[in-house]
């Protein structure tokens, strides 16, 4: 079975968020499942596609309304991914030093019309196309009823949300920008009076998946305005938990990491980690360290860090740790912050990501939306406690310590009274007799893709069938 991820992330090559690490890993385990399974993604002008040599594979050009723009297909010459990686370069468009940004209607409408247009060409079609998000959400709708495209119809697609609350609107206006289609078909376009991509693609694709069960269960209830076609299209939607790659998240081998260890030596391994961090962040380490990586943004909770940390900090019994950036508002809120057991990182490193959870003691996720959360999946593969909110993937993947089977601190609801009582929880069993045993409970949890690989395997047979 031949399978083509379409995505506008995929790391290591362009990584905005946690879709760039699906997309990064969920082909290398499917092609041990017996498929092929390769990723098309744009062409972005990186450090990465900078760095790599690729070859051509495909050139021609697409027509965008009344504009003509070249492009040119190009592939990844090595195989350092596990997987045939294509990148469609469009300069003029997609050839930018950034992913998202405010011209995006007509830069990945451009990206998805070229991808099609060059499996046009195609001897033997794919099996499957999986498409992601809304930035590649036209393609269903495209594939069914633009004419063009008439001989893509028969095969299946399956889109992932990863994100429910970006949906890609833009005015209907812009509709001549879609290449031909049967007009009676345009109010699969619409959805509440604008053109949704990622409604079209509940509405269009075969199959409709979400990165976890509880997360498909709540966007039924919560998804930015897109209840009720969920609800209505329940018959052909599931939910299924991401992994991580194991194969990169692995403290044994991990080259970020100032000391590796495993399971037989956690608290040392931890330990000479945690010396670093407090050594470069000015923390003390006798202190039980609490880390928060990820986007400074409401959703992820970060809007209530600043009273959070100021509450939790004030009996000085921890030290807080933060890596990130998002609003700037909360950005300068946090840097303003007494530095007494507090520090901050603003901006994203990713050694450095390593470094904090291997280290850590704890990791706060707060958020108030979260599909699945792969944070709280890396953070137990290195023997660090995550302290989450009951939501989405994190309700999935968390099991509190007051459960027989728990190993994690989990609190219901985000407010700075919730979040600051699971702080002093957590607190309260770092000091525990238990707390160096969970280390190696939650190290020995197997949130690997290879589970998770083979339920999209199993989803994309029964559409062959």
């Amino acid at each position: 079975m031949n399978i083509l991820h379409i995505s506008a992330e995929c790391f290591p090559v362009a990584k905005v968020g946690g879709l760039a690490d699906v997309v990064g890993a969920l082909p290398k385990y499917q092609k041990e499942l017996d498929t092929t399974s390769n990723v098309v993604m744009p062409y972005y002008n990186n450090k990465f596609t900078e760095n790599n040599s690729f070859e051509e594979v495909y050139e021609n050009y697409i027509a965008l309304g009344n504009e003509y723009y070249n492009f040119k297909v190009l592939k990844l010459k090595d195989e350092q991914l596990g997987f045939d990686l294509f990148c469609v370069d469009i300069p003029d468009l997609l050839y930018k030093n950034y992913v998202y940004s405010n011209d995006d209607t007509a830069r990945f409408l451009a990206f998805q019309i070229a991808t099609l247009d060059w499996f046009l060409t195609f001897e033997k079609k794919p099996d499957i196309i999986h498409t992601h998000d809304h930035h590649t959400g036209l393609i269903p709708f495209m594939m069914s009823h633009s004419y063009k495209y008439e001989a893509l119809k028969n095969i299946p697609t399956v889109l992932t949300i990863h994100n429910a609350q970006y949906q890609g609107w833009f005015p209907h206006e812009k509709v001549n920008l879609i290449p031909p289609f049967n007009f009676d078909k345009v109010g699969l376009l619409d959805w509440k009076g604008t053109i949704n991509p990622l409604a079209a693609a509940i509405k269009c694709a075969w199959k409709v998946t979400t990165v976890s069960p509880s997360y498909m269960e709540e966007l039924k209830l919560s998804a930015n305005g897109l209840e009720n076609l969920l609800n209505h299209e329940n018959a052909k939607c599931v939910g299924i938990l991401n992994g991580i790659d194991w194969n990169v998240w692995n403290p044994k081998t991990d080259e970020r990491l100032i000391k590796n260890y495993t399971t037989s030596n956690v608290v040392s391994g931890k330990s000479t980690n945690k010396e670093w961090l407090c050594k470069e962040f000015s923390l003390d380490i006798k202190k039980p360290l609490f880390a928060f990586i990820g986007r400074l943004v409401g959703e992820k909770g970060a809007d209530l860090f600043p009273q959070i940390f100021k509450v939790a900090l004030a009996e000085k019994k921890i030290s807080i740790l933060l890596l990130g950036s998002g609003h700037k508002e909360t950005e300068s809120a946090l840097t303003a912050m007494p530095k007494e057991n507090f520090n901050t990182f603003i901006g994203y490193d990713e050694k450095l990501a390593h470094i904090i959870y291997a280290g850590a003691d704890f990791l706060l996720m707060p958020s108030r939306v979260e599909p699945c959360g792969l944070n709280q999946m890396y953070s137990l593969r290195y023997g660090t406690v995550p302290v989450v909110n009951a939501i989405g993937g994190l309700k999935d993947t968390i099991i509190d310590i007051d459960n027989e089977n728990g190993f994690g601190i989990i609190h219901h609801g985000v407010s700075v009274e919730k979040v600051t009582k699971a702080i002093k929880k957590a607190t309260t069993f770092y000091n525990e007799k238990g707390f160096h045993e969970n280390l190696k409970k939650m190290m020995s949890i197997d949130n690997s893709w290879g589970n998770s690989a083979q339920e999209y395997v199993n989803l994309y047979k029964s559409l062959k069938n």
